[in-house]
């Protein structure tokens, strides 16, 4: 029997409007919402000199702008494949992930900044009550945006999406940061302000090695391996299936797979077929991220 390739398309198209719709909503809502919690902060930092509420205030700002990078990897992910492109334009959500981490880079690097000469020049911080609650509304803004997207990410399976929840999450944390540092600061310890600072500094550091990692291992098709064994536990239990072996990618958030199936030589063509059908809705009852399945029925030697 000769090899014999059978792709399947298993994507909805209703599913897959209804996902980005759902995508587009959360990075609007985000962008809104992060830009008047940075635009508080921001007015709010200028009038107190708190270093840290300026740095937590320009980090949520940057948010507006990684929220633009993911929706404009969503625009161009949905553009049909072409002779050039052949499995299409997903992976631009990945290239859209690699902003986000940048801008978490990004920010890391702008918090230490501005604690270091905070600390170094012995700036005071004024109006105390003003930049608490200015901290608050960061903390409040930042973790309501986190749980949305985070909830639209799963629901969808978005490694981008996710990224930038967690972002946000970050971003929460670097709010109660800075609501810590002015804290200490009315209690008397005026290097309270820049060492939150530092503080928040350290957190998006970690944040920002976790996304990353994240990223490069979703670009650089890793998979789960339970993936790859549940793949190939579901072909081997279709009658006829001597043996099987799988591989597994990501594009984008589309998860491909490619099981070759061993069958007897006395096999027709036509059974064949039939087989890598079942295959195919067995692989894709056992796991619920799969999208695309690449059948190939192979003749045992």
């Amino acid at each position: 029997m000769s090899h014999h390739t059978l792709l399947f398309e298993v994507r909805d198209d209703h599913d897959e409007v209804a996902h980005r719709s759902a995508a587009n909503r959360a990075l609007v809502f985000s962008a809104v919402v992060l830009a008047a919690a940075g635009g508080v902060e921001l007015l709010v930092a200028l009038f107190t000199g708190s270093v840290g509420l300026l740095g937590d205030a320009l980090h949520n700002l940057s948010d507006v702008s990684t929220s633009v990078l993911v929706f404009v990897g969503f625009v161009v992910s949905r553009r049909p494949p072409t002779d050039r492109y052949p499995y299409g334009y997903e992976r631009a959500e990945d290239l859209a992930g690699i902003g986000v981490a940048a801008m978490i880079w990004a920010s890391a690097v702008l918090a230490g900044w501005a604690s270091y000469r905070k600390l170094v020049g012995h700036g005071t911080t004024d109006h105390l009550a003003l930049g608490v609650a200015a901290a608050a509304v960061g903390i409040i803004a930042n973790r309501v945006v986190a749980a949305y997207k985070g909830r639209v990410g799963t629901q969808i399976q978005s490694a981008t999406l996710l990224a930038d929840a967690r972002h946000s999450w970050l971003d929460a944390m670097s709010s109660l940061g800075a609501l810590t540092g002015l804290i200490a600061v009315a209690l008397g310890a005026q290097w309270g302000d820049p060492v939150a600072g530092f503080a928040v500094t350290l957190l998006i550091i970690h944040v920002g090695w976790e996304v990353t990692s994240d990223l490069v291992h979703h670009l650089m098709d890793g998979v789960d391996p339970q993936i790859i064994a549940d793949a190939v536990s579901a072909a081997r239990l279709v009658p006829d299936v001597a043996d099987a072996h799988a591989r597994a990618r990501w594009s984008g958030r589309t998860l491909r797979l490619d099981i070759d199936i061993a069958l007897d030589p006395g096999v027709a063509l036509g059974d064949a077929t039939h087989i890598a059908e079942a295959v195919r809705l067995a692989a894709l009852s056992r796991i619920d991220a799969a999208r695309t399945v690449n059948v190939r029925p192979l003749a045992l030697s």
